[in-house]
């Protein structure tokens, strides 16, 4: 029997890349998935039939992050749908993954106060709020999975507002754990570090191989990679770590 078997589970920004990699693999070890994108439905549905394709199930939801009533609308056709689907509004999983980020990266004396706003506002206060929300749903055992960034613990100037938010996704980790324990619901961060999105660098030989030099491992990673580690976390057997930074890296933060 799937470990996940019974489950539902809710994961932000799965339409591609490190979140449609751990919707599968939720959705591989039983779990129904929700699979929420904010605008590319094809790229949504996509990620929905790699899930049936192995045997899952799932669903798409669709709600723009960032923006007012965002977690009201994902709630809308979350619970409508898992309604439909199981008879309940049970939520036992949720993998706050939708991120932005400024690619590249902006100066510090560059960064414009729209810029701040936006990063803050899907990075961290869409995760507070939608666990806030989801936080009825979630039972007695239920797994909160926050993706945080190695950013958090190597200096980068030129990502400094991004790194900034992710570490206010790791205090939510951090806070949440005391608070959700009585519960028996754990919560934790996991920090991936250079990691495959499909984005045109990675087609680059030159620049995956300077990339894969941080990496103790000499390589870049795969989303599968840290879809691997958050499926560990919200499986039964992870019961007993809660509050905590993941290092999903491949050794990037070693030194």
């Amino acid at each position: 029997m799937s470990r996940l078997t019974g489950k539902t589970a809710l994961v932000t920004g799965s339409s591609r890349g490190i979140g449609r990699a751990i919707a599968v693999r939720l959705a591989r070890e039983g779990a129904l998935v929700a699979v929420h994108y904010a605008a590319n439905e094809a790229a949504a549905q996509e990620t929905l039939e790699l899930i049936e394709k192995d045997g899952g199930h799932g669903f798409t939801v669709r709600a723009e992050l960032g923006v007012p009533g965002d977690v009201h609308e994902l709630f809308l056709g979350l619970e409508q749908q898992l309604k439909d689907r199981t008879g309940e509004t049970t939520l036992d999983i949720v993998v706050n993954n939708a991120g932005e980020t400024t690619q590249e990266g902006v100066r510090p004396e560059d960064v414009t106060a729209e810029q701040f706003d936006r990063l803050f506002a899907v990075n961290a206060k869409a995760p507070y709020f939608l666990l806030q929300r989801a936080l009825p749903h979630i039972p007695e055992g239920g797994r909160v999975i926050n993706i945080s960034s190695g950013l958090t613990r190597v200096a980068n100037p030129d990502q400094v507002a991004y790194a900034m938010t992710k570490g206010a996704i790791e205090q939510l980790t951090l806070h949440l754990a005391r608070l959700l324990a009585p519960r028996g619901i754990t919560i934790n961060s996991v920090a991936p570090g250079i990691t495959d999105n499909g984005s045109p660098v990675f087609g680059i030989p030159e620049a995956v191989e300077q990339m894969a030099a941080l990496s103790a491992f000499n390589r870049v990673g795969e989303a599968g990679d840290v879809a691997d580690v958050v499926t560990f976390l919200a499986t039964h057997e992870a019961r007993w770590i809660t509050g905590a930074f993941i290092d999903a890296s491949g050794g990037t933060l070693l030194g």
